[in-house]
C-alpha cells in the first residue's frame, strides 16, 4: 500500500544539510521506504538519506510530497504530518547576513596616510588586526595510495573514528555550533554517502571510493539553483578530508594549523572544522576568497564575532603573508603594509568600535523608556517567524506586526489550518509572554496570488485587497482565524484586521470570529478565546469615526505608509508624485493626533508600525504624539531604544504639538532640524565633549577621535559623514590659529546635537605647515540650523585666542569644569 502527504518548504533557506538531518531522523523511525519528491523539478529522493534530501535542491516555497510505502505507513504519515507542520519549520533561521550594498564613504584621517587598501565584500561586521596568514588548502588527491586487502576494514575504523570525534563535540557545543556540527555528523551517518563510498570499495582504495562519492555529490549541488545549497560542498568536502585523515594518518598532509600569534587568516576555502579548530582568541579575521554570505563558516564566524571579508584573491595578498595588517569590514577593506599612521588609525579605530559595541548593547535588555520615565513598547515588524529570535535578540519589546501574508505567496495553495498553526505558534512560543499582533491576509493590491484569481485592477490599492476579498474567501479567511485562536494558547496573541474603513466591515469581522470559536469548541480543539482584536488605521475615513471604533475593538495601528498615500492621494511608487509622498505632512500629523487622543480618551491602546519610528529625527514626534507603541525592522530597535532613552517627553509632547501647526512640510522638517540640534538638552560644552590630556600623533588622528567620541556618546549616528564634514572645511583653508591653537569646525546635518570638543594634547602636533604644531583643539560640529551661531562662535573664538592671557588661562585650566566655566563665559553661551 502506497501512500502520499503533501507539504511546503518554508524554510528560509531550503532542505539543507541542517534540517535534513532533523528529517532524516524522524523518518529513520520507520520501517516503511519513505521518499521525498520536489514537485517543483522532479527530484525524488531516499527521505532517510541526509544528503539524498539536500539533493532534491528544495528550496523556500517549493511543493514537495513524502510518500510511504511499507507496514508502518499510516504511523509514519500521522507523525510526519504533525512533525512537517510543527517541528520541522523550527529547524533552520533566516540568516542576519550584513547588508553589502550601501557605499562606505573611506575616511580621510586613514586616507590621508595613504593606505594600501585592498576592497572586499563585507560578510561578518568588525575590525581586526593580526600577523596575515594563509591556510594552507588540503589536496585530497595526496591521500590516493595503493589498494590494500583490507580497504573495508580501513574505511569502516575510520568512519567510527570520525563518528565518535563529532559526536563527542556535538555534546559539549551549543548555538551554531551544535548545529553545524550535528549536521556533519549526519553526513558521516548518511546512508546514501556511506553505502555509496562501501559500493566503491571492490577493488578501490577507500581514498578513492570517498572521492568518487564527494565528486558526485558536489557536481549535483553545484547544479542547484540556490547558492546556498552550493556552498554545502564544502561541508562534504569538510566531512570526507576527515575521513582521509583518519583512514591515512601516515599521509602527511599539514592539516595542523596552529596560530602562535593574533592572526588574520586568508584562505579559498576554510571549512566549518577548520574554522573551529582554530584558536578564537588568536583569530581576529578572515579573509575568504570565495565564500557568500551563508556559507557554514561564514555563519559561525559572525556567531564568534570574528570580521570576514570575501572577495579578496590570495594572490592579491602574497607580499603581506606573515606581516601586520588590519581587516575593517564595516569598511570592507584590508590594509597592507601598514605605515605608522595606518596603524594608529586602526588601533584607535578598534578602541572606538568596541566602546561604541558595549554601549549599544545594554540597550537591548533595557525597557524602552524615555529620560523622564515614560515607558513606550518598541516592537519589530516581520514577515516570518524565522525573524522572531533575531528581533527578541536585538530588544523588541513585542512583535507589533507580523505578515502573515508571505505565507501565502508564491505557492500553488494555500497553506492548510495546521500549517499556519504550526507557524504562528512558533512565533508565539519564541516571544514567551510579549505580544504578538498577527495581522490577517493583506492579499491584493501590490501583492497578487495567482491561486486566488483576482481581477486585474486599474488601481489595486485602492481596490480589492486584505478585508475586502475576505467574504468572497470566506473559507481561507476562517482558515487563518482557526489557526491563529489556537496558536494563542501558546502566547500572548493579538489579531489585527488590515485595511479596515467601516463599522460594518469590523462587525461582520467579530461575526466570522464568533462563527470560527464555536466551530473549534464543537471539535473540542483547544483554542483562546479572548484573543483581543485591533485594526489597522491605514484609511483617512477611520480617522473621523475612532470613537465609534473604539466601541468595537481592543487597539488601533496606524500604518504609517499607507496612511500617508491615502491621506495625501500620493502613489509613493510612483516617480512622477513620489516627492510629495512625506509623513511628516501637517494633514498627517494632526490625524495621528486625533486617533491617539480619541482612542485614549477612550481606553484605548495605538501603535505605529513602519520605518518612520526608526528615523532619530522623527522619533520625538511620535513620542510627543502619546502613541503606546511602535514597531520597525528588529536592525533599527537597539539604536532606537539608545536615542529614546536621551529624549523629554514633556519636550516631546510640546515639539509636536508645534508641528501640528506648522503650515507646511518644510516648516516641519525646519523645526525637526532645530529640535535635533538641542535634542536630549545637551549642553553646547559637557565633560563628555573633552579629551585631556590627549595622545594624538597627527592631525587625522586628532579629527578622527575628536569625531569618533562624538559618535560614542550619542551627539551623531554617522561618524564617517561628520568626519567627511570637517575635513571638507579643513581642505578650503587650514584652521590652525597659530600660538598651538586649531579650531576645526563644520556645519553639518550630520550633528545631532549641537558640540564644541576639546582636546588638550600632551604633546604638540603639526597642524598646518603655516600655522604651526598645536597643542589645544577646539573643534566647532554644529547643526546646520545654527548657522548663525556657528559664525558668532567661530569669530568669537578667533578674537579671544588672539590674548595671551586667554590662551594661558585655558591650558592652565586644572580640570573640566574649569575649561567649561571659562569658555561659557567668554562665549556667552
Amino acid at each position: 500500500m502506497k501512500n502520499e502527504i503533501q507539504f511546503r518548504c518554508v524554510l528560509p533557506n531550503g532542505i539543507h544539510a541542517r534540517p535534513a538531518s532533523h528529517l532524516e531522523k524522524v523518518c529513520g523511525q520507520f520501517q516503511s521506504q519513505i521518499n521525498l519528491t520536489n514537485l517543483r523539478n522532479g527530484n525524488t529522493a531516499d527521505a532517510k538519506s541526509v544528503l539524498a534530501l539536500v539533493g532534491t535542491d528544495t528550496l523556500m516555497n517549493d511543493d514537495f510530497i513524502l510518500s510511504f510505502d511499507g507496514e508502518d505507513s499510516q504511523q509514519a504519515i500521522t507523525i510526519l504530518s504533525d512533525y512537517i507542520n510543527n517541528e520541522f519549520p523550527r529547524c533552520d533561521e533566516a540568516l542576519d547576513t550584513l547588508a553589502d550594498d550601501e557605499s562606505v564613504t573611506l575616511p580621510q584621517s586613514l586616507l590621508r596616510h595613504r593606505p594600501t587598501l585592498l576592497h572586499g565584500k563585507r560578510l561578518a561586521p568588525g575590525i581586526g588586526k593580526g600577523l596575515l596568514v594563509g591556510y594552507r588548502d588540503i589536496d585530497l588527491t595526496t591521500f590516493i595510495t595503493d589498494i590494500r586487502h583490507d580497504e573495508v576494514t580501513r574505511f569502516e575504523q575510520a568512519h567510527f573514528q570520525v563518528r565518535t570525534s563529532l559526536e563527542q563535540k556535538a555534546n559539549s557545543a551549543s548555538g551554531h555550533e551544535k548545529e553545524i556540527i550535528s549536521a556533519h555528523l549526519s553526513i558521516i551517518n548518511d546512508r546514501t554517502f556511506v553505502d555509496g563510498i562501501k559500493s566503491n570499495l571492490a577493488g578501490n582504495s577507500t581514498a578513492n571510493a570517498i572521492l568518487a562519492v564527494v565528486e558526485k555529490i558536489t557536481k549535483q549541488l553545484n547544479q542547484s539553483t540556490s547558492a546556498y545549497l552550493r556552498e554545502r560542498v564544502l561541508d562534504i568536502r569538510d566531512v570526507a578530508t576527515q575521513l582521509l585523515t583518519a583512514a591515512y594518518p601516515s599521509v602527511n598532509v599539514n592539516t595542523d594549523f596552529t596560530l602562535a600569534e593574533p592572526s588574520i587568516v586568508i584562505a579559498n576555502d576554510l571549512t566549518p572544522s577548520q574554522f573551529l579548530g582554530l584558536d578564537k582568541d588568536l583569530l581576529q579575521g578572515l579573509v575568504l576568497t570565495h565564500a557568500g554570505s551563508t556559507s557554514h563558516t561564514v555563519i559561525l564566524a559572525r556567531s564568534f564575532n570574528i570580521p570576514t571579508l570575501s572577495g579578496i584573491e590570495a594572490n592579491q595578498c602574497t607580499g603581506a603573508i606573515n606581516s601586520l595588517i588590519y581587516l575593517d569590514s564595516n569598511l570592507g577593506v584590508i590594509a597592507t603594509q601598514p605605515n605608522e599612521g595606518v596603524c594608529r588609525y586602526f588601533n584607535r579605530a578598534i578602541t572606538l568600535s568596541k566602546q561604541l559595541n558595549d554601549e549599544l548593547h545594554t540597550f537591548a535588555s533595557q525597557p524602552a523608556r524615555t529620560a523622564d520615565g515614560k515607558m513606550i513598547e518598541i516592537a519589530a515588524n516581520i514577515a516570518c517567524s524565522f525573524e522572531a529570535p533575531a528581533a527578541f535578540e536585538k530588544g523588541a519589546e513585542g512583535i507589533g506586526l507580523f505578515r502573515t501574508e508571505m505565507l501565502f505567496m508564491e505557492r500553488s495553495k494555500a497553506p492548510d489550518e495546521d500549517e499556519q498553526f504550526g507557524y504562528y505558534r512558533e512565533a508565539l512560543e519564541v516571544a514567551a509572554d510579549k505580544p504578538v499582533i498577527i495581522r490577517t491576509i493583506d492579499i491584493g493590491g501590490d501583492k497578487p496570488i495567482d491561486y486566488l484569481n483576482l481581477p486585474q485592477e486599474n488601481n489595486p490599492f485602492l481596490g480589492y485587497r486584505a478585508v475586502r476579498i475576505y467574504p468572497e474567501f470566506l473559507a481561507l479567511f476562517h482558515t487563518q482565524l482557526r489557526a491563529i485562536l489556537r496558536a494563542a494558547v501558546h502566547g500572548n496573541a493579538k489579531i489585527m484586521i488590515p485595511m479596515i474603513q467601516s463599522i460594518e466591515e469590523i462587525r461582520w469581522v467579530k461575526q466570522q470570529l464568533e462563527i470560527v470559536k464555536e466551530q473549534l469548541a464543537q471539535e473540542s480543539l483547544a483554542f483562546s478565546a479572548e484573543v483581543p482584536l485591533g485594526i489597522m488605521v491605514e484609511i483617512p475615513s477611520v480617522a473621523f469615526i475612532v470613537d465609534q471604533f473604539c466601541k468595537e475593538v481592543d487597539f488601533f495601528s496606524i500604518g504609517s505608509n499607507d496612511m500617508t498615500q491615502y491621506l495625501l492621494a500620493v502613489d509613493r511608487d510612483n516617480a512622477s508624485v513620489a516627492k510629495l509622498y512625506n509623513s511628516l505632512a501637517p494633514a498627517f500629523l494632526r490625524m495621528l493626533s486625533q486617533v491617539v487622543q480619541t482612542a485614549h480618551q477612550h481606553g484605548r491602546w495605538v501603535g505605529l508600525c513602519g520605518e518612520l519610528g526608526a528615523d532619530a529625527k522623527v522619533l520625538p514626534l511620535l513620542i510627543g504624539a502619546g502613541l503606546d507603541e511602535i514597531s520597525m525592522s528588529a536592525p533599527k530597535i537597539t539604536e532606537t531604544k539608545a536615542t529614546l532613552c536621551k529624549l523629554n517627553s514633556e519636550d516631546c509632547k510640546t515639539l509636536f504639538e508645534q508641528a501640528c501647526q506648522c503650515p507646511t512640510i518644510a516648516d516641519v522638517q525646519t523645526l525637526l532640524e532645530n529640535a535635533a540640534a538641542n535634542q536630549e538638552s545637551k549642553p553646547l560644552l559637557a565633560t563628555e565633549c573633552i579629551i585631556k590630556p590627549a595622545d594624538f600623533a597627527n592631525k587625522e588622528e586628532a579629527i578622527q577621535a575628536m569625531v569618533g567620541n562624538l559618535g560614542l556618546v550619542g551627539r551623531t549616528d554617522n561618524a564617517y559623514e561628520l568626519e567627511e564634514d570637517v575635513w571638507a572645511r579643513e581642505e578650503v583653508f587650514s584652521t590652525g590659529l597659530g600660538h598651538g591653537f586649531a579650531i576645526p569646525h563644520t556645519k553639518s546635518e550630520n550633528i545631532r546635537c549641537s558640540s564644541i570638543s576639546i582636546a588638550h594634547l600632551s604633546q604638540p602636533i603639526d597642524w598646518q605647515s603655516d600655522s604651526g604644531d598645536v597643542d589645544f583643539i577646539i573643534m566647532l560640529t554644529l547643526n546646520k540650523a545654527h548657522a548663525d551661531q556657528h559664525m558668532r562662535i567661530f569669530s568669537t573664538l578667533a578674537r579671544k585666542l588672539i590674548h595671551q592671557s586667554f590662551r594661558d588661562q585655558l591650558r592652565a585650566s586644572k580640570d573640566d569644569t574649569e575649561i567649561i566655566a571659562m569658555l561659557e563665559s567668554e562665549l556667552a553661551i
